[in-house]
């Protein structure tokens, strides 16, 4: 395996979100440099090639380490004027929420969509769906994060997607409650899509005659390809999308993670190791 050796500047809390600065070449590796800026992509497209034992914090450690080893076909060059936190959490915050956007609800200019959940990736599709130029609406039970959802880009927020007026053409579920899932279906325009990224449910109820006789798609959407978060990279580095995050010291990183765990952080956090 190709690969090599570089300093995580920048780690996503989950482990799997990391950039940094390459410090050596593993044999082989030719179309690279020392000092070169990259982040390490989680590639999960093609779905049928995915595979997760490349991906750091899922097959093998290192985004909390100060060096790391990645093979060389995961990394992403980052271009000029992205920052390291910024390119960390585009490979999977934003990248997933990208592909989701994008690949599985088919969001364009005309669209009209609704977000279920707006954490850290439900934030993020709110703001990649406003740079394609789609009007979109927020729901949340938190309605604290209104304010926030709205300077992503939100038209309005809701704390029920019943309450999204007029068509919808999507449903983004990024809480993936169950009942979230079956409200979406019931929302959605006939021939609409429900797009299902959240695990907070492991099973949900879904209403089949509404299914059916609206001509809905259901589809589930995992992570994101090397070209999404390229093309997030890109959004990034034209200044189309901005992140919502927050730096945390290194030795605060346990307190971080309670933070996470008790629903106190919006938008990522980063840190330095």
């Amino acid at each position: 395996m190709r690969a090599w050796q570089f300093n995580t500047a920048e780690a996503g809390l989950e482990l799997t979100e990391v950039a940094g600065t390459v410090r050596g070449l593993g044999p082989g590796v030719s179309d690279i440099n020392v000092g070169d800026r990259v982040a390490v992509a989680l590639p999960a497209h093609p779905i049928e090639q995915a595979d997760f034992t490349n991906g750091i914090g899922l097959g093998f450690d290192g985004g909390y380490a100060k060096q790391a080893v990645a093979p060389r076909d995961i990394l992403v060059a980052i271009p000029d004027g992205v920052p390291f936190t910024h390119a960390a959490v585009a490979t999977d915050s934003i990248a997933t929420a990208y592909h989701a956007v994008v690949a599985e609800a088919g969001v364009g200019p005309e669209s009209t969509i609704a977000v279920i959940g707006l954490g850290g990736l439900g934030l993020s599709a709110v703001a990649v769906a406003n740079t394609l130029g789609a009007t979109v609406y927020g729901v949340d039970i938190n309605t604290a994060v209104f304010d926030t959802a709205r300077a992503q880009g939100a038209t309005e927020c809701f704390a029920d997607v019943g309450e999204v007026p007029g068509q919808i053409d999507a449903v983004l579920d990024f809480a993936g409650m169950g009942t979230t899932t079956a409200d979406a279906v019931a929302a959605v325009k006939p021939g609409g899509r429900v797009v299902v990224v959240g695990l907070g449910a492991p099973e949900a109820t879904i209403p089949t005659h509404l299914l059916v006789t609206k001509n809905v798609q259901l589809r589930g959407s995992l992570g994101a390809s090397i070209a999404d978060l390229e093309a997030v990279l890109d959004l990034l580095a034209k200044g189309q999308v901005v992140p919502l995050i927050e730096e945390v010291p290194f030795a605060e990183v346990s307190a971080a993670l309670a933070r996470i765990e008790a629903g106190q952080v919006q938008g990522r956090l980063v840190t330095c190791p």
